[in-house]
């Protein structure tokens, strides 16, 4: 097998494994009680359980083994981060967001269920994220925990991830420049991204001074990233993305696709790649894992 076979052989084990953990874990971590609160807690269980990459969780897990971290303390981060993105397709799939019927293609969380049941959803995913993080189980250093949920938090809120999502409402009523697009990408997106490479490097104990690399790669892939989803939304098919597609040009908005062109963007993601993976040069082989995953940001289809 060649050394890009390998590689990518490397990347679909991996990504079979955190999702397997990642189930795993949300299956121990939310059981159903026998109470009036079961709706909410499988509304919960229905959009974490089964779906999505879990490139964050894989993000998070890959830069923690590079630094020695427990598995076990490592995949109960990355359920804390994948809490807080699954939480935001929930309300960003609400009828007052983006008004979607299907994700991971299967219902919303508000067709399956209801709309304000999978407000609650959303809500208590979010708060279960920081309950994890928080936990002794997770990290027996206090520091560490508190560093966790400062670095998720940030990214989780008007800073990060949640003031992106408001630019992106924003976008619907303006015309935004590429500069712009890139800063709402870089919230929207970036944030949660470049977050798990932190959390994973947090656990690990590298100093702040020592994540600059790292950093740079998470930037650099968290860009790519929103780019190819521009693309999977400009020319991909619903059925194989799990999700409506051509949502941007309905609602008018400015992405990396209209206001670059779909291959001036195309190279724009291959080259950020290129640079991601640069950031990494002092590593060897134990950032392969990191490498093939800036490589399939580009490649994939959903």
């Amino acid at each position: 097998m060649s050394q890009t076979g390998v590689i990518d052989s490397l990347l679909a084990d991996a990504l079979a494994r955190i999702a397997a953990e990642i189930d795993g874990a949300f299956d121990a971590l939310l059981p159903v009680p026998r109470d009036a609160r079961a709706r909410l807690v499988e509304a919960m269980r229905y959009a974490a359980i089964g779906g999505g990459k879990r490139l964050r969780p894989l993000l998070l897990t890959s830069v923690a083994e590079m630094y020695g971290v427990d598995r076990g303390a490592a995949v109960r981060a990355a359920v804390a981060i994948e809490a807080i993105h699954v939480y935001s397709l929930i309300h960003d799939d609400l009828p007052c967001m983006d008004n979607d019927a299907m994700r991971h293609g299967k219902p919303t969380v508000h067709v399956a269920f209801d709309e304000a049941t999978a407000v609650l959803a959303g809500d208590s995913l979010h708060v279960f994220a920081f309950e994890i993080l928080a936990d002794p189980a997770t990290s027996a250093d206090p520091f560490t925990r508190i560093e966790l949920v400062q670095a998720l938090g940030h990214a989780s809120g008007s800073k990060g991830m949640a003031g992106g999502q408001m630019m992106d409402l924003v976008a619907e009523m303006s015309e935004f420049d590429l500069q712009t697009v890139t800063r709402l990408q870089q919230l929207k997106t970036g944030a949660l991204l470049a977050a798990a490479v932190e959390m994973g490097a947090i656990l690990g104990r590298v100093v702040p001074e020592g994540r600059t690399h790292l950093r740079g790669y998470a930037r650099d892939i968290g860009l790519a990233f929103q780019i190819a989803d521009d693309l999977i939304d400009h020319e991909g098919d619903a059925r194989v993305a799990g999700k409506a597609v051509g949502k941007d040009a309905r609602a008018g908005k400015q992405t990396f696709v209209s206001l670059l062109g779909a291959e001036r963007a195309r190279e724009q993601a291959r080259l950020l790649v290129d640079q991601a993976i640069s950031h990494l040069s002092h590593h060897g082989k134990e950032a392969d894992l990191l490498r093939a995953v800036a490589r399939y940001i580009v490649e994939r289809d959903h």
